[in-house]
């Protein structure tokens, strides 16, 4: 098994079970959808909380060795079917970061409702370093941090780390490592205490007005992936280089 399950006062949780980074190949991405769509009406269930396994890693996004002109469309099926099941969910949805956030992981994170973070954990989406771009991220984050930092993030590429996600609100709360489990806990609690049909509203609204064009921005940011980036020379150049443990020679083209 590539995810874990426990329920625990009408709280799931949904462990990413690979360890030490949590890397998102296509069979973890496939269970993962299949233990999030149930969800949608499952009424004895008021929160979802994903979290990686291990003590390294969130997730370190999808597997490299998938993003090859062949693998590419299969991979971003897998990713964005997980995505938009999640989105869809009456749940509360909250994840737990520990450690490195990173591409795909950080794209699935910042599509839940919470994120809390220890403070060694860090954030970015490295993907432009390897010829390509994160098309979650590229719909989704000009909305939730606005133009100038999903610039920063996108374009750069540049690793932050859990203050500067929390300054720039890319994440909820910071806290100790030590107290992680204690402020999911918390947070659980704090929730339980309000009322769950109340809060089911409330979240509906939240979601369909600040996801109001996230759909046309997905199918816009895959149709660029697949029709034009995945017809450059340097996508493929891209991911040979970072498995080669090399600098890749672009030809900007």
């Amino acid at each position: 098994m590539n995810v874990s399950v426990e329920k625990k006062k009408r709280a799931l949780t949904l462990t990413l079970e690979r360890p030490p980074l949590n890397v998102l190949n296509l069979p973890l991405l496939g269970e993962l959808g299949d233990f999030i769509e149930p969800l949608r009406n499952d009424s004895e269930t008021d929160f979802l909380v994903l979290r990686g396994g291990g003590e390294r890693a969130f997730s370190a996004g999808v597997d490299v060795r998938d993003h090859t002109r062949d693998k590419v469309p299969e991979m971003l099926a897998a990713v964005h079917s997980v995505i938009r099941r999640l989105l869809s969910l009456p749940q509360i949805t909250i994840a737990l970061v520990r450690g490195a956030c990173l591409g795909g992981g950080c794209e699935l994170a910042t599509c839940c409702d919470f994120i809390l973070a220890s403070d060694d954990s860090f954030f970015a989406t490295p993907e432009i370093n390897v010829g390509c771009y994160p098309p979650v991220a590229l719909a989704r984050f000009p909305s939730q941090l606005g133009y100038r930092r999903s610039a920063e993030m996108i374009l750069t590429g540049r690793r932050i780390s859990a203050q500067e996600a929390l300054a720039m609100g890319l994440i909820n709360r910071v806290v100790p490592v030590h107290e992680l489990e204690q402020i999911v806990d918390s947070l659980l609690e704090e929730l339980r205490g309000k009322s769950g049909a109340v809060l089911r509203i409330a979240l509906k609204g939240l979601r369909e007005i600040s996801l109001k064009n996230f759909s046309l921005g997905l199918e816009r940011s895959e149709e660029l992936y697949l029709k034009e980036l995945l017809q450059t020379h340097d996508v493929e150049e891209g991911v040979q280089a970072f498995l080669e443990k090399r600098k890749p020679h672009w030809r900007h083209r």
